[in-house]
């Protein structure tokens, strides 16, 4: 019996092995010594980059970004912004008409592959180079290079003096190589969308004036005595403090520099604390101590619902121009009302596992990181608030239908710079991505969707999954085929309908005629509702399935339905009861295109 308990055991372990034996990942280390000139707003840094090529491939060549350099006029930043329809407000044509003291520039000098020195090319925000001496499989190198840089008038994420005031914006700053991986090098130029990156440990000393306090990603090393509310860090000489940070299994480093910032911090989980850095200023201040304790059952609600935060500290910093995720924190607008403050940072905070730790790439799959994120941090938030509604991912549900209705619907696959509108973007990142995790609760049950993310967190943590890594966790789970599932909403237009064309009874018996309208598959939930409003609930599940979800208290199991049939019938035995209205969907989880033909009230 023990062998038997233990071989079950095993065999229950393997199901959810690590990825295939064959799976690497490259790593980078990244350690910079940095000195900001505070009157030109610029600086000038050290940088090596300890590199593993973990891959089976020789490396003839090697890519780096330099993403300051899209804050430029005529950039493709720049350009694509003047050409796009619907431009982001926040860009529009301000980088056409910045002076040459207010672009961005990010250049490199002196770069060394093993102490010998390399040419290479620079076009717009990515660097070439072309190796002399090939990187081999499983070997480790040294890039060495020196830096220098000048702070944008800030437009997007990045840059100096924001709309409300805060001195430095200091995200996407510094050169960082490209990510490369078994599809080869992902050299993406800046234009507009997110980033993909190798993991990574990162060792940062910044020279800056005393009179700034810096916040940002990784831990503050105690070189003196740390007093909250004050400038921390070591002084180098009486006008200039050094900050030190490091931080372990990340792929970025941001941070964020003010005179005036407020530093407050409060405890969560084993030993971690929340940091907070704002203006001191009457308006924004009552609302970032207010946000201190729900920010604290955000990060327990996270760490229910996806799983541990693996880091020793998160911060939440005001800069940027909106709200963006960062490795260990978030750069956020401060003016804002309580609930809107609230909203952004539950889903800057659920990024901190979406994009930094399960760090999918976001150029190309977009819709895992925004969407996950959407989904997750709209129940937190509605949480957090005390909201309870009913259906508090309605409003993905809502937006997705819209862009169906424009006729600008591209895939989900679509990299994120390739939209033709920004609003399809968006939508398509975060509402259809959301919705892919609230309508596959639906196909699969509430408690398995629970499980699979859970899973999903567990297994592929700081490993850049893919698409096929979060279903194949989603089938194993469920027990359920879902490759149809993954098909259809992400790489294809395709739409769910289904709709009822006929209710007729006939003696004691009435029939149910139901059609698919819709290229995309889906199973069917009925709800009938009787005169006297009682209610009887049926559940069609879809062959391609191969299996069905927990039924649901008082559902009844009908046969299934295979996606080639266009329609499909089913009788109600009625006897004395007369039906008073048909419904389809009745939870709104499955994302119908046309609501109206899912109800169908009998005269």
């Amino acid at each position: 019996m023990r062998l038997s308990l233990l071989y079950i055991l095993c065999i229950s372990s393997l199901c959810f092995a690590q990825p295939n034996p064959s799976y690497w990942q490259q790593q980078a280390d990244y350690t910079m010594q940095v000195k900001v000139d505070v009157q030109k707003h610029q600086y000038q840094g050290e940088e090596e980059i300890k590199y593993a090529n973990n891959s089976p491939d020789t490396l003839k060549k090697v890519f780096f970004h330099l993403y300051f350099n899209a804050f430029q006029p005529g950039s493709e930043m720049d350009v694509r912004s003047l050409t796009i329809r619907d431009a982001d407000k926040r860009v529009g044509d301000r980088i056409s008409k910045l002076k040459s003291s207010e672009i961005g520039y990010l250049e490199i000098d002196n770069l060394k592959l093993n102490g010998k020195k390399l040419d290479f090319d620079v076009k717009g925000t990515i660097v070439e180079v072309a190796l002399k001496e090939f990187i081999l499989p499983n070997q480790e190198v040294s890039f060495q290079l020196d830096f220098e840089g000048q702070i944008p008038k800030q437009i997007r994420r990045s840059g100096r003096n924001n709309k409300e005031g805060i001195s430095y914006s200091m995200t996407q700053w510094f050169p960082k190589i490209a990510a490369y991986d078994e599809r080869g090098w992902h050299a993406n130029p800046y234009i507009g969308r997110e980033f993909f990156s190798p993991f990574g440990n990162y060792d940062v000393k910044i020279e800056i004036d005393s009179a700034y306090t810096i916040g940002g990603t990784g831990v503050l090393q105690p070189s003196v005595p740390i007093a909250i509310g004050t400038a921390q860090g070591s002084n180098t000489n009486e006008n200039k403090r050094t900050w030190h940070f490091k931080g372990e299994r990340i792929h970025d480093f941001a941070w964020a520099a003010d005179p005036e910032f407020i530093h407050d911090t409060v405890s969560f989980g084993d030993n971690q604390k929340l940091h907070f850095y704002y203006q001191n200023d009457s308006k924004i201040t009552e609302n970032w101590k207010k946000l201190q304790p729900i920010a604290v059952k955000l990060m327990q609600f996270y760490e229910e619902h996806i799983g541990p935060y693996p880091y020793p500290q998160y911060s939440i910093i005001q800069g940027g121009d909106g709200g963006m995720e960062y490795a260990m924190c978030t750069l956020i607008t401060g003016g804002r009302n309580f609930g809107s403050l609230v909203g952004v940072t539950a889903h800057e905070m659920a990024h901190a596992w979406f994009q930094h730790i399960l760090a999918t790439d976001e150029a190309n799959h977009e819709w895992m990181d925004e969407g996950f994120t959407t989904y997750i941090s709209t129940l937190a938030e509605d949480y957090v608030m005390g909201a309870k509604k009913e259906f508090p991912n309605e409003a993905s549900y809502n937006g997705y239908r819209q862009l169906v209705d424009s006729g600008a619907e591209q895939p989900a696959s679509t990299h994120a710079d390739r939209y033709k509108y920004n609003y399809a973007y968006g939508i398509s990142a975060y509402s259809k991505g959301s919705i892919f995790l609230s309508q596959l609760g639906e196909i699969i049950g509430e408690e398995a969707l629970s499980k699979t993310l859970k899973r999903y967190y567990d297994l592929w943590k700081f490993k850049h999954p893919k698409p096929n890594d979060f279903i194949r966790v989603a089938e194993k789970v469920s027990g359920l085929e879902l490759d149809w599932y993954l098909q259809d909403w992400t790489t294809t237009t395709n739409t769910i309908d289904y709709g009822i064309t006929s209710v007729e009874t006939e003696n004691k018996s009435t029939k149910v005629t139901l059609v698919r309208k819709g290229l995309m598959p889906a199973p069917v939930t009925v709800e009938v509702t009787y005169t006297n409003e009682k209610k009887e609930y049926y559940y069609i599940p879809l062959r391609l399935m191969r299996g069905i979800r927990p039924l649901q208290p008082k559902e009844q199991l009908l046969p299934d339905w295979a996606w080639a049939y266009p329609t499909y019938d089913f009788e109600i035995p009625t006897k004395k009861r007369k039906i008073k209205q048909v419904k389809l969907n009745a939870s709104g989880r499955i994302a119908d295109v046309d609501v109206k033909n899912d109800v169908f009230e009998v005269k």
